[in-house]
């Protein structure tokens, strides 16, 4: 499922911008990240959701040499070489996802120049949602098919991915990119990222996903978020000289190793370690959960997920814990912040005949501490196509 309504406004925005049609157009979904928080970065494995809202991306050609790009909800234009490895400034922020992800697909022989290109998106920005891997993979496709090339979905994520680390500056791992290009209607996605295989995970009918944002504002690259990256990364370290074993990062570490051994490691080290090792814990636990059909346990699993997010890697905030309490106090299933952190929305699992009272219930109760936030539901959805 595509948002077409976004899609017809992107191509309605770039005709009367350009006053020519898109040759190509392309769409990609954002995604809710249902259990697997920080763990993509940890080559470990992670349950997720492309959603219902996404990013259109239109190109046509251009008598001119460049990337004309223009975005929609700003009704902003720049311009680019799209050749050049040079990050543009910070008032042009978001065409930095764009150009690096035209800048690497001209490793992989595929080389665009010439064109005019405009970009629309329904995911609200800062909601943790992943908007700017929507665009990311938005752009690939509607590029590969302007240039009539193919290339594998793996080497679209990674290359996307890639544009997000040195152009945008988040260190972020596959998952984003991953949820939009794998996404499954009414089914989540299993990713493994050591092995980079994905799989659909089904969901029972009679379930939905509300996402409730509190609209605060998060960007990852000003975050926390590459100083967490490295702490994964130190804690990995350090458990590898303890143990008998090889440990390239924390998915070679059990939970059982971890508990034996945290205290012999730097504690700040160890406290983000176990938020990420838990996680790959519960995703796997999750997996066998919802293959059994206990959904109780299995939302249990999101509640377990965000306290840990909360006490142990320190990546939630006082609105979120507001959001999350709101949700149990209401009936629902488990709830768990979605994403990055620092801000962004909190996803609900609940039962889909249940879910406006719930919603209701969480607002209200929000709003009495302050908080006004939009709750809607989420369906989970198929992953990027190319419109035309």
């Amino acid at each position: 499922m595509h948002d077409e309504q976004v899609v017809a406004k992107a191509i309605n925005i770039h005709t009367q911008t350009y006053g020519t049609k898109p040759t190509a157009v392309a769409y990609a979904p954002g995604r809710v990240e249902v259990l697997g928080n920080h763990t993509d970065y940890n080559e470990g494995t992670v349950l997720s959701a492309a959603i219902n809202m996404g990013h259109c991306f239109c190109i046509s050609a251009s008598d001119k040499p460049g990337v004309r790009l223009t975005a929609g909800d700003l009704m902003e234009t720049t311009k680019f070489d799209p050749a050049s490895d040079e990050r543009l400034p910070k008032n042009v922020q978001w065409a930095n996802y764009v150009k690096g992800v035209m800048f690497y697909l001209r490793g992989q022989d595929v080389e665009i120049d010439s064109v005019d290109c405009t970009f629309l998106g329904s995911i609200p920005m800062g909601a943790g949602l992943s908007s700017s891997a929507a665009l990311e993979v938005a752009t690939a496709y509607a590029v590969l098919e302007y240039t009539g090339k193919k290339l594998d979905k793996k080497e679209v994520g990674i290359l996307a991915q890639a544009a997000e680390n040195n152009f945008a500056g988040c260190n972020c791992g596959l998952l984003d990119q991953f949820s939009s290009i794998f996404g499954v209607h009414h089914g989540l996605i299993h990713s493994d990222f050591r092995s980079l295989e994905t799989g659909p995970v089904k969901l029972p009918g009679d379930v939905v996903f509300l996402m409730i944002n509190p609209h605060i504002k998060h960007a990852l690259a000003d975050s926390p978020y590459n100083a967490r990256h490295e702490s994964c990364e130190k804690a990995a370290a350090e458990l590898g000289a303890l143990l008998d074993h090889p440990v390239t990062t924390l998915r070679d570490v059990s939970w059982e190793e971890f508990e034996a051994n945290k205290d012999k490691i730097d504690p700040e080290a160890a406290q983000r370690a176990t938020h990420v090792i838990g996680e790959i814990t519960r995703v796997e636990k999750g997996v066998k959960l919802l293959a059994e059909g206990q959904l109780e346990a299995f939302g249990q699993l999101l509640y377990d997920s965000h306290e840990t997010s909360r006490t142990a890697f320190e990546n939630s905030c006082e609105e979120l814990d507001i959001v999350v309490e709101a949700t149990r106090e209401a009936g629902a299933l488990g709830a768990r912040l979605s994403g990055g952190g620092w801000g962004g929305s909190v996803v609900a699992l609940v039962h889909a005949a249940n879910a406006k009272s719930i919603c209701e219930k969480i607002v209200k109760a929000c709003k009495a501490k302050g908080i006004h936030p939009t709750a809607e539901t989420i369906i989970p959805s198929a992953g990027a196509i190319v419109i035309k």
